[in-house]
């Protein structure tokens, strides 16, 4: 009982940072979140990254 307690609670803390990154990362003006060139980037607009 307690082990799924403890397990519950790790799994909501994984998904609440990561949504929390998620708003950071979309309030600093990142387009292409997942994306290692997000920061500096020449296809800021486009984030199509799949071709390269």
């Amino acid at each position: 009982m307690i082990a799924t307690i403890i397990a519950i609670i790790v799994i909501i803390l994984a998904v609440g940072g990561a949504i929390a990154y998620l708003i950071y990362s979309k309030k600093k003006g990142r387009k292409c979140i997942g994306c290692p060139y997000a920061d500096s980037c020449a296809k800021k607009n486009d984030c199509n990254h799949k071709n390269d």
